[in-house]
């Protein structure tokens, strides 16, 4: 079955314009959180913090494959085995498995450690054939078992001896990667122990060394996309019309609001961006597949940040979920966004209005689908409330 990553990119590769946009669930985090990282247990413990076991956190992997919206899983190395090579959930599906192909030692997060407070180091703990294949070497015709592609991260902290070490370590493994058939998208994250950087240039400063460091590289060495920190109209603008080659994704972040994810993959969106992974935002959400429907939702244009929130949250009602926070609280965007001016600002949202009349079936296109141009707010939320409560099971 063909990948809809696949179609995607072709489809930008013939026209940057085009109408797609490509989501990501980035289920990678045991390869920095340890413990913590397949979230918070959603039981009650009298308090005490407690977190949800290897195999939960791999069952809701399980659980967003078989869903099929996003294009893209990605794992570490020894979940890809299990799920990719061993259990072929992969197979006859559009999405994507994906797996973190180095782990620089700025995200090595531990209870009582400082690693992520120096500048990062660029180390690998999985080997590209150990992601294609499950062993060392792979055998002709092995290579196709796991995951052929990979999640390679850097971070520039302008201290020369460092950004040399992180520049020299992508160019072996670009080198690597090619020999073995192996595809790679560039994380790139800001900078985490910045020397002679004000905060206010980090976001130039990350543009001028993206397009350095690929200046240099061939075809058959480009990243097909990136991921990076979303900084803003200006220079999220800057970057996407800079080279039609350059396919800008932006990560997420930590979790924030649900207001604060979907208005993100909206603005992000609305300035450039074709890619958008979300990692704890998806995570940390009380309905992982139903927050997912509404991110594809939202990137297709059928409602906006706001109805999505209302609607999520009429999900979760309807499903008995309590969450995190009022739908009022919820609506808050608590993650500082950017201006186009580069100004910090901060948003509260209204609820959106209701109507009080009944809502009136939504009018069909002549394909059978909703004619989505004609339909009020209402009507969207309505019917994919109930196009939700038919794929979740209420």
């Amino acid at each position: 079955m063909q990948k809809s990553l696949d179609i995607k990119l072709e489809a930008l590769r013939s026209d940057p314009e085009a109408n797609v946009f490509i989501i990501a669930d980035a289920k990678d985090a045991d390869m920095a959180h340890g413990i913590a990282a397949p979230g918070r247990s959603p039981e009650a413990h009298s308090g005490e913090v407690r977190f949800r076991t290897l195999d939960e956190y791999r069952q809701q992997i399980r659980d967003v494959i078989r869903q099929g919206v996003v294009d893209i899983v990605l794992m570490s190395a020894s979940t890809n085995e299990r799920l990719t090579i061993e259990e072929r959930l992969f197979d006859g599906s559009t999405v994507t498995p994906a797996a973190r192909a180095n782990d620089t030692t700025d995200i090595h997060i531990a209870r009582g450690g400082v690693y992520a407070s120096e500048p990062s180091r660029p180390f690998r703990t999985a080997t590209i054939d150990h992601i294609q294949c499950g062993k060392l070497e792979c055998a002709p015709g092995e290579r196709r078992l796991g995951a052929d592609l990979g999640l390679y991260s850097v971070t520039f902290n302008n201290i020369l001896e460092r950004d040399l070490e992180t520049l020299a370590a992508y160019r072996e493994f670009r080198h690597e990667a090619e020999e073995r058939g192996f595809r790679h998208f560039l994380e790139v994250f800001d900078p985490n122990a910045p020397q002679c950087l004000d905060p206010a240039e980090i976001g130039g400063f990350v543009n001028d060394l993206i397009v350095r460091t690929l200046a240099g590289v061939t075809r058959r060495g480009m990243p097909l996309f990136l991921k990076m920190v979303y900084h803003g109209p200006k220079f999220t603008e800057e970057l996407c019309r800079y080279s039609r080659d350059l396919v800008v994704g932006i990560l997420g972040g930590g979790a924030g609001t649900t207001y604060d994810a979907f208005k993100l993959i909206a603005e992000a969106q609305r300035y450039g961006a074709r890619v958008a992974l979300f990692g704890r935002k998806i995570n940390g959400a009380e309905h992982q597949l139903a927050f997912i429907e509404f991110l594809r939702l939202i990137t297709d244009g059928v409602v906006s940040p706001e109805e999505a929130v209302a609607a999520y949250h009429s999900v979760l009602q309807r499903l008995g979920i309590r969450p995190h926070r009022p739908l009022e609280e919820d609506m808050r965007l608590l993650t500082p966004v950017m201006s186009y001016g580069g100004a910090v600002t901060s948003v509260v949202i209204g609820l959106p209005a209701r109507e009080t009349a009944s809502v009136s079936p939504p009018a069909s296109a002549d394909d059978g689908e909703p004619d989505w141009g004609t339909m009020t707010a209402e009507q969207k939320i309505e019917y994919n409330q109930r196009r939700l409560d038919r794929v979740i099971g209420v």
